[in-house]
């Protein structure tokens, strides 16, 4: 089975420091969130880089994909999910 682009969930466990600095993570807004559970929509692609947390991202009418502290990645545009946080959040982020 295919994933459709609108569901495909981009993950790189542990880039190296190089591809970090290459793509500007540090320079990135930072988010944080608390332990919760929400909806949400990308109306663009966003690229973020987890500092700390754990968390369970499931698209609508996907797999959940498990990703947390050291992970790049990359969420498509036109995709809806369920955050599920289960330790706290604080990513670099960039949308576009």
């Amino acid at each position: 089975m295919t994933s459709s682009p609108t569901t495909t969930i981009r993950i790189e466990h542990q880039p190296s420091q190089e591809k970090l600095e290459a793509l500007g993570v540090f320079n990135w807004s930072i988010w944080t969130k608390e332990v919760s559970e929400f909806p949400w929509t990308y109306d663009e692609a966003e690229t973020c880089y987890f500092l700390e947390g754990d968390v369970l991202v499931t698209p609508d009418g996907g797999e959940p994909v498990k990703m947390g502290k050291g992970d790049l990645v990359t969420f498509p545009s036109g995709m809806s999910c369920t955050w599920k946080i289960n330790s706290a959040v604080r990513k670099h982020y960039n949308f576009g």
